[in-house]
């Protein structure tokens, strides 16, 4: 495990992928590519460029996946009469 020298993190911007992002530079000495794909969520994007290189990624990606995150699982969610705790539609 010690010949890592890139890794590609899922990277919301949170707490955990904030601080994954360091740690993995430290105990790898590796380069972090954060990575995070836009399904619609909006203004959570905003500033994600600057957060992630501050923690010490050297880039970021983010992918418009909205398209393919509507036709390949909100409209099968929809379709299944999903239901989230019981009582919250998934088509919402």
């Amino acid at each position: 495990m010690s010949n890592i020298n890139k890794v590609v993190l899922a990277y919301s911007g949170g707490l955990d992928s904030s601080i994954i992002v360091k740690w993995l530079i430290e105990q790898y000495g590796c380069e972090v590519i954060a990575y995070s794909a836009d399904v619609g969520q909006g203004k959570e994007l905003q500033g994600l460029e600057e957060k992630a290189l501050k923690t010490g990624a050297s880039k970021l990606y983010v992918e418009d996946l909205k398209e393919e995150f509507a036709r390949d699982f909100i409209f099968f969610a929809i379709k299944a009469n999903a239901i989230y705790e019981g009582n919250y539609m998934m088509g919402t």
